[in-house]
């Protein structure tokens, strides 16, 4: 049995864990308003460039015989796809890293089981480590962009993608995150985002304002591009609010688990003090009986 002693340190050593993970809280707490905050800020932008592209692909087929955009191209055969995910640089999230990977993990599995070769490119230190850990090749690594989000980078890490797809190098971009959904709820999206499906539209007649140009093409070709862009950069603020939000969890349940681990010792010190006042008392009176009988 722990000595009293023993058990004050284990007290205090709990407090001070349980002070850390509050602290922790907090803090997530406050940098997940301001996540949150960025995030229902691009939403809408977001929102509506994918309704353009939708629009865009849902009428498409009314000039296909006039356009070559690969984006919007009908790929039958698939060989390689780039496969890019995105965890956090840090931990003591639950498992918000754990089910990203694992979702990366069966995606492997899925795209392999078809005999298609996979170019796996992370960002986020937590799977970076991981998939070298356990030996997974990975085309491309970056670390503390999915902390930092950024448009500019995030733009410049998904163009060589972009460009090998145009230049059919790899013929599908699959994006892997784990996004914010609210406070308490997080959601692993497995987003093909290129080539853009294209959907056979009711009334092909009132597909353009104006007649397609030679400059078409250009056009639809940068909105393909900015597209993306805009995509890969939400992908990166959708995770880094659900990575606060689940870290934001994580610490509250460790608090809670530290108030109860607390009181618990407290018990047993409590138990263990009022056992050596007993033991004390009982061999003050033994000896003094002794004494009486001498």
């Amino acid at each position: 049995m722990a000595t009293l002693k023993e058990l004050k340190n284990k007290i205090n050593s709990v407090k001070n864990t349980q002070k850390t993970t509050r602290a922790m809280k907090l803090v997530s707490t406050a940098k997940l308003k301001r996540a949150e905050e960025a995030l229902l800020l691009s939403r809408e932008y977001a929102k509506k460039i994918e309704e353009v592209t939708s629009e865009i692909s849902q009428k498409l087929s009314a000039i296909k015989d006039t356009i070559n955009i690969r984006a919007f191209a009908n790929i039958t055969e698939v060989k390689k796809v780039d496969l890019i995910v995105i965890t956090a640089d840090k931990g003591l999230c639950g498992g918000f890293n754990h089910q990203t990977i694992k979702a990366t993990l069966q995606k492997i599995e899925e795209l392999k089981s078809k005999n298609i070769k996979v170019r796996l490119k992370v960002i986020g230190k937590k799977g970076i480590e991981y998939f070298r850990f356990v030996g997974i090749e990975m085309n491309e690594a970056v670390e503390g962009l999915s902390s930092a989000p950024n448009y500019q980078k995030a733009a410049e890490f998904i163009e060589k993608s972009y460009e090998d797809f145009v230049n059919e190098e790899i013929d599908n971009i699959i994006l892997i995150f784990n996004g914010y959904v609210n406070k308490l709820t997080q959601k692993v999206h497995v987003k093909e985002i290129l080539p853009i499906e294209v959907k056979e539209s009711g009334n092909n007649d009132e597909f353009l304002e104006v007649e397609p140009d030679d400059d078409y093409e250009s056009v639809l070709e940068s909105l393909v591009k900015k597209y993306i862009e805009y995509i890969m950069y939400y992908a990166l603020l959708d995770s880094l609010a659900g990575e606060h939000s689940a870290r934001m969890q994580a610490m509250d349940a460790a608090t809670k688990n530290a108030q109860e681990m607390v009181e618990q010792l407290t018990l047993k010190y409590n138990k263990a003090r009022q056992e050596a006042v007993t033991r004390e008392l009982i061999e003050i009176i033994t000896a003094i009986e002794a004494m009486k009988k001498k």
